[in-house]
């Protein structure tokens, strides 16, 4: 279950985005820089935690004709074959 207090992905890669807006200015002390940074790092490790997930969600979901799974990368190319497909 998601923790209620975790931002989403969409919120999460907003809140990056200003973050580096903010690093960008160079007006912040050190410690405040740091300080973003710290929270530039744990966003964008929450954010690639989403991203790993998706793709396993999305491996899971692609079989083979045979009705076999597969975990090949999902490649925007090569169609997904669907359920009722033999």
């Amino acid at each position: 279950m998601k923790d209620e207090r975790e931002p989403s992905f969409e919120q999460a890669l907003a809140r990056i985005e200003e973050i580096v807006d903010r690093l960008e200015e160079g007006d912040l002390t050190l410690d405040e820089s740091l300080k973003l940074f710290q929270e530039g790092v744990e966003l964008s490790r929450r954010c690639q935690v989403v991203l790993d997930d998706a793709q396993k969600r999305i491996e899971m979901l692609v079989r083979a004709a045979d009705g076999t799974l597969t975990t090949e990368p999902l490649e925007a190319d090569v169609p997904v074959p669907r359920k009722n497909e033999s």
